[in-house]
């Protein structure tokens, strides 16, 4: 009788220290990376209409409930608070240009490029608040925003040289497995990050990273450096989310007729009172 029960002790101890081990394995070992639907040239499947949802457009960087630009707008132009999507801590501004962006937010009411229909540029095209087209061709891949109209153009081939600066910059993108990644040069100075004057100078330089972590969301991080007025490189990082409705597409912003008089009033020629 003993022996059994000598026996029986060993076998409990053997399947618990198996138990134990195997439970070990599993918590250790990552669960599996999601794998994207492929293209026709077995690429990750990114196409689709995507939208970011967060309050990254008014301000990048965390941020409490505040008035907004036209106080005599009520809540209808109030900033809605925000976690923000500035990994690491502030902004890492030069002094001088720290106090730029001090003065882009006192006077965010006729500066901001955004007030004016100009094109949003990178990165704050992705987050602006209304969706964007993405549609992959083993050469080009295109991006499509409703803001504005605007378009970028990702050269997937050999990379190549900006021609001149632009609103949208030039990119050139490649993909490292799972990840499309998007180097983009070649901008002038004239868009903003958010509404809340965060801005750049012409050497700016911004490195995507786009991957999808399941079929109808992606993970969308940027690296933004610019020596001219940040003290080193900083990132950004947020989800993206597909639009699922049956009918979703890109409708027609195309905002320049709605701030023509805003632009150009003051030039219109003032009819002569007749005596």
């Amino acid at each position: 009788m003993r022996n059994r029960y000598v026996i029986w002790t060993i076998s409990m101890v053997i399947v618990a220290g198996l138990l134990v081990a195997v439970t070990t394995h599993f918590a250790q070992t990552p669960a599996p990376a999601y794998r994207a639907p492929r293209t026709a040239d077995a690429k990750p499947n990114l196409n689709g209409v995507w939208q970011a949802l967060n309050e990254a457009n008014w301000d990048l960087e965390a941020h409490a409930a505040g008035f907004g630009r036209v106080v005599a707008l009520g809540a209808a132009d109030a900033i809605p608070p925000g976690l923000g999507i500035v990994e690491g801590g502030p902004i890492p501004y030069l002094p001088a240009a720290a106090a730029k962006k001090k003065e882009n937010l006192e006077k965010r009411l006729t500066l901001d490029p955004e007030i004016k229909c100009y094109l949003p540029g990178v990165p704050r095209a992705m987050y602006q608040g209304m969706p964007f087209q993405i549609i992959q061709s083993p050469n080009v891949i295109m991006m499509v925003f409703e803001f504005a109209g605007a378009v970028r153009t990702v050269n997937m081939g050999k990379a190549t040289e900006a021609p001149a600066d632009s609103w949208m910059g030039w990119s050139n993108g490649h993909w490292e497995g799972e990840t499309l990644v998007i180097d983009t040069t070649g901008f002038n100075d004239q868009t903003w990050f958010d509404r809340a004057g965060n801005f750049h100078s012409d050497a700016l330089h911004v490195v995507e990273r786009i991957t999808a972590r399941s079929l109808e969301t992606l993970n969308y991080e940027a690296t933004i450096e610019d020596p001219q007025t940040f003290s080193r490189p900083w990132k950004i990082s947020m989800p993206l989310y597909k639009r699922v409705e049956r009918n979703a597409q890109i409708m027609e912003f195309k905002c320049v007729e709605f701030v023509e008089d805003l632009i150009y009033g003051h030039l219109r020629k003032q009819p002569t009172t007749s005596r």
